[in-house]
């Protein structure tokens, strides 16, 4: 057998508590059939930035070359600006919102856009909304807004420290990507927005509709 040199994979910081919660999720849930996981909203937010700079990229030099633009990477204060997208989708819809997550503009995000599309998505008032435990998910002017709401669709618990249950972790990815192979710069906030709603409005509907029906299978693992 031979061992290679590899980065150490990135993975969320879990107490024994998490590790817990995590677990008696995974048990509550790990008889759910793909169709009681098709009436799940996922949500998530993630931040892009305009100059993105990878870390895992390596460069191969002789001794004093350091400096050489050849051997170099650039970078900006905060990444140049950027923006953050917040989304959700469910197998048979996706929608997306920039904002800054704050408790107020997400009860904002909540009333504007949630409740129209679980509306839309879940008329008989069975969907289930997933959301994670940022500050401002857990804020109480939130969470009153959702109990109030509880007749049109219900709150899924989660788990601390969980984004590697989220589904929706692999579209972020997936956009970040297109976004990076794109071989122009974003000059811009706002080519930058532009080219993220570019990508997310042509995912293909078979691609999530993939990830909800992976979700039996992630749960069996626990």
């Amino acid at each position: 057998m031979v061992l290679c040199s590899r980065r150490p994979t990135r993975m969320p910081l879990l107490t024994k508590r998490h590790r817990q919660l995590r677990l008696q999720w995974a048990r509550e849930h790990r008889d759910w059939t793909v169709d009681e996981c098709k009436r799940v909203a996922w949500s998530d937010e993630s931040r892009f930035l305009i100059h993105h700079i990878n870390g895992r990229v390596r460069v191969r030099r002789l001794p004093g070359e350091q400096l050489l633009p050849s051997c170099t990477a650039g970078h900006t204060q905060v990444g140049g600006g950027g923006i953050m997208l917040c989304g959700t989708f469910s197998w048979a819809a996706l929608v997306e919102v920039e904002q800054t997550m704050k408790a107020a503009n997400y009860l904002n995000i909540i009333a504007d856009q949630l409740h129209p599309y679980m509306g839309f998505v879940f008329p008989t008032g069975n969907g289930i909304f997933q959301q994670d435990n940022a500050p401002c998910h857990k804020a109480r002017i939130v969470l009153e807004r959702l109990e109030e709401h509880t007749d049109e669709f219900h709150l899924m618990s989660w788990p601390p420290n969980s984004p590697d249950l989220n589904t929706m972790e692999h579209i972020w990815d997936v956009t970040e990507r297109q976004l990076r192979a794109q071989t122009q710069a974003c000059p811009n906030i706002s080519s930058l927005r532009d080219r993220c709603l570019d990508i997310w409005y042509n995912l293909f509907p078979v691609m999530y509709q993939k990830l909800v029906s992976s979700m039996p299978g992630r749960l069996q693992l626990f």
